[in-house]
Parts: C-alpha cells; sequence; structure tokens
C-alpha cells in the first residue's frame, strides 16, 4: 500500500480514528490523576557481639555477616518467605536489598546492611509493612542462631539505622501521556486499515 492509499484509507475509516483518540483521552486522563501510593523506606545493620578485643560492633563488621544476611534475605524472598510475609499482613510492592559500604576498595555487600522498601496506598501502611519485614527478618536471624546453639552474649544482633520514612510517590505523568498517545496510533491506524479492507470486500461481495 502506498502512502497516498494509506493517507485515503485513514481518511475514510475516520471514525475509527476518534475512537480510539477517545481511549486514549480516558487513558490519559487515569495518568494525570493516578491512585495515590507511598514509599517507606528503613535501613538495618547486623552486627557482630560485643566482645572484650573488639567492643565497638561498628568496627568489626566482616563479609560473613553480610553472607548471613543475604541468606536469610534470600529466605524471604523465595516463595516461603513470600508467603510468610503475606500471612503477616505484606502485601503490595517490597524490596530488600543489601548495601555495599559506597567505596571502590571495600567489596560489594562487604558492610552487612540492608535497605528496606515497601509500597502502599497510605503512608501508615508503608511504614507498617517496613517494620513487619524487619520483625520477620531479625527473627530469622534469631532462628538461624538458635539452631546453631549460639549463646545469647555471642550471637548477631540487628539494629535499626534508619527508621520507617514514607515519602508519596509522584508518577512520570508526561511519559504516561506519551504512551497513552503511542498507544493510540499504533492501535488505531491498524484497526482502520483492516475495517477499511473490510468493508471494501463486503462491498465488491454486494456489487457482484
Amino acid at each position: 500500500m502506498s502512502p497516498g492509499e494509506l493517507v485515503r484509507a485513514l481518511r475514510r475509516r475516520w471514525y475509527v480514528l476518534v475512537v480510539a483518540m477517545a481511549l486514549a483521552a480516558a487513558g490519559a486522563h487515569q495518568v494525570m490523576r493516578p491512585s495515590p501510593t507511598y514509599l517507606s523506606s528503613a535501613i538495618v545493620v547486623l552486627k557482630p557481639p560485643v566482645t572484650g578485643n573488639q567492643p565497638n560492633q561498628l568496627a568489626n563488621l566482616q563479609p560473613p555477616l553480610a553472607a548471613v544476611s543475604y541468606a536469610a534475605v534470600r529466605q524471604l524472598e523465595s516463595s516461603a518467605g513470600a508467603a510468610e510475609l503475606r500471612a503477616a499482613g505484606v502485601d503490595g510492592t517490597y524490596r530488600m536489598i543489601p548495601r555495599n559500604s559506597g567505596t571502590s576498595v571495600t567489596p560489594r555487600y562487604l558492610i552487612p546492611s540492608l535497605q528496606i522498601q515497601a509500597e502502599q496506598p497510605g503512608p501508615a501502611a508503608a511504614d507498617a509493612a517496613v517494620r513487619k519485614i524487619i520483625e520477620l527478618y531479625t527473627q530469622r536471624l534469631t532462628d538461624l542462631q538458635t539452631q546453631q546453639g549460639i549463646p545469647e552474649a555471642a550471637r548477631m544482633s540487628v539494629t535499626l539505622l534508619v527508621p520507617p520514612n514514607a515519602v508519596a510517590q509522584s508518577g512520570d505523568k508526561s511519559r504516561g501521556l506519551a504512551g497513552s498517545a503511542l498507544l493510540a496510533g499504533v492501535a488505531g491506524v491498524p484497526v482502520a486499515l483492516w475495517t477499511d479492507q473490510l468493508l471494501a470486500r463486503r462491498g465488491r461481495r454486494a456489487s457482484s
């Protein structure tokens, strides 16, 4: 089909394009007025026990601690862990992100800190979801040390470095509008051409 034939076909089936534009406008209306969401974030760190030789816990963080922390994260990210989180009331989107020290010298995930995020419709619900994830993460580590028979004085502990703090999420409206317009064009033009061919075939059958 030549460009001229394409333009003439679209002119004949202009009403199909109008319908596509109307649907795109309805989608754009939703983009311009999205449902509010809140992202809560907190940071915890897994600290070694206090010893006589090294009373400063933060100065004695070692790679094995990061490995233990990541093992607990993997358990919570498994299907069984996800079911446990749902049963505890944690739904929606949540993330557990191991953090490194932010230097080029320190290997990745050497510092056993963990950023926990959750998205919910309200700020209180988002903060509550993060607290529940921290609670279950701590419980996993406690159970692990209990199974190994580690005495209380020699156990690792979880410390909250940055408490949960929910902030409103604002989506990119320009991208949403561009996507709606693109969808209207991608869907509207083929449907208009298909409608034109279908009606043309029916017209030829009726005249024969």
